[in-house]
């Protein structure tokens, strides 16, 4: 994944762009960058690698090297970025949060269209840089960003920084991720994360629609392409990644999470599969809003049974390859036995990806003397990985374990029968849960529904992505 935000002031802009990008760090672990404005000075860029430690250690020192009046950030999970760009739309930077499924046949066609590119380590072509070229191939900003969206196979939320200090913020063309824009004594912001600019003083102002394209100076903000009635935002915004004081169109993650919490539990009130628990507890960090509302309509007692141990161990510094990163999660998982020994637990997670680390986390518990594990998802089961965002780092279906598991159970055939197994209530449904409650073992598991999470979202499901769950574009 990756978050973004900028600044258009009368006043500098550095010190509100080095919060407010810092605010995104529970998006991306491997790069952050800044780019600035300055009037005497023209565009200036400073991109540094974060897998080893915070943006805020890394950029501390732009207050010294860097000023302007206007500046993007970007905290990346993939490419550096932000780039600057020379053009015949003159000077740039450029940061993109997204993913191009077709990249290698856009590259091709720029490449034998006479473009070129600078090759990265390995001979890949960073991604932010293909899209200034597909926007380059256009006579202006708004015609470049709209076809670079239109050839895109995937989704592209974009921010340019122009040479004379002009924000353009373009919406990915379904809205898959959000884009709001806040108000303050001295100018504009955008931001992924709406607490963002409301810690550092500014106002709700306006949220972007799916295509919107504005351009945002000191003086107001300005539409350039208006807003398309199309919309498929991220459900898993809610769910899982978005930050539990944020609220995307008027829905806040936290209060959703209690919501869903709330539904997953009044479905086991009603099926008695809660009978015995002592405590629910949170899989921490995201887990915990949903056990809390699951805790409060069941009335069992809501516990952390073990904490997350984060001073040298917070999302930042997590490595990028998945045997470390299951290492790590383990290390930083600190037991309160007296919560644990001889209890009946009841976890819920935000989701359930591969299951690697969530039985890492159950041996974990055993080890520590449970009496019993149950499992709830806070999702349904995922069943295609994503390919709009790439929110987990499957690479293929097959490494989700509700697919494994399906093609355990009866091949290639069971791919024929998704929606059965999605449902708790069939005879393929009750299969699916009790082999991977025996591989991890689990006392009991269950997932939330898609109607759930709809509910608990309470857009619309035609204005929702849940193509992790369904299959559905």
């Amino acid at each position: 994944m990756g978050g973004y935000f900028g600044v258009a002031s009368k006043t500098d802009a550095v010190p509100d762009v080095f919060f407010g990008t810092d605010y995104h760090s529970h998006l991306g672990t491997r790069r952050g960058g800044v780019a600035v404005y300055d009037s005497k000075i023209g565009l200036q860029r400073e991109i540094h690698n974060i897998e080893n430690s915070s943006f805020r250690s890394r950029f501390s020192d732009i207050f010294q090297e860097m000023r302007g009046t206007s500046a993007i950030g970007c905290i990346s999970d993939y490419d550096p970025q932000p780039l600057l760009i020379r053009s015949h739309h003159g000077s740039y930077a450029i940061c993109f949060v997204g993913v191009i499924n077709n990249q290698k046949e856009l590259i091709e066609t720029a490449l034998s269209g006479g473009s070129h590119f600078d090759a990265m380590t390995g001979g890949n072509v960073n991604s932010t840089e293909l899209v200034a070229a597909l926007i380059d191939q256009k006579k202006d900003f708004v015609e470049g960003i709209r076809f670079a969206q239109e050839q895109i196979r995937g989704t592209a939320s974009i921010l340019l920084l122009t040479s004379d200090g002009k924000i353009i913020a373009a919406r990915d063309k379904v809205g898959r991720l959000p884009i709001l824009i806040g108000k303050g004594e001295t100018g504009y912001c955008l931001t992924f994360e709406s607490f963002a600019y409301q810690k550092l003083g500014y106002e709700d102002y306006m949220e972007l629609g799916p295509a919107q394209i504005v351009e945002i100076t000191p003086e107001g903000v300005k539409t350039l392409a208006e807003p398309q009635e199309e919309m498929r935002i991220c459900s898993f915004l809610w769910s899982y990644y978005g930050y539990s004081t944020s609220t995307y169109e008027g829905v806040n993650v936290e209060m959703m999470r209690y919501r869903n919490g709330h539904i997953l539990a009044k479905r086991d009130k009603r099926k008695g599969n809660n009978r015995g628990v002592d405590y629910v507890g949170g899989v921490p960090d995201s887990g915990t809003p949903h056990a809390i509302g699951y805790s409060n309509e069941s009335g069992i007692p809501f516990a952390r049974a073990f904490i997350k141990y984060t001073p040298t161990w917070s999302r930042s510094f997590m490595p990028t390859e998945q045997s470390q990163r299951n290492r790590v999660a383990k290390m930083k998982q600190i037991p309160v036995h007296d919560l644990i020994r001889d209890k009946n637990l009841l976890f819920v997670d935000d989701s359930i990806v591969r299951g690697t680390q969530l039985r890492e986390t159950v041996e974990f518990l055993y080890e520590n003397g449970a009496r019993s594990v149950h499992m709830r998802s806070a999702c349904p089961p995922i069943m295609y990985g994503c390919k709009y965002l790439n929110f987990s780092r499957a690479t293929s279906d097959m490494e989700l374990i509700a697919r494994r598991v399906i093609m355990e159970l009866e091949g290639e055939e069971g791919f024929s029968h998704l929606d059965e197994y999605s449902d708790s209530d069939t005879e393929r449904g009750k299969k699916l849960r009790d082999t991977i409650c025996r591989e991890l073992h689990l006392a009991s598991l269950e997932f939330q529904t898609l109607e759930g999470i709809v509910e608990a979202i309470g857009l619309p499901e035609c204005k929702l992505c849940t193509y992790c769950w369904n299959g559905k574009e």
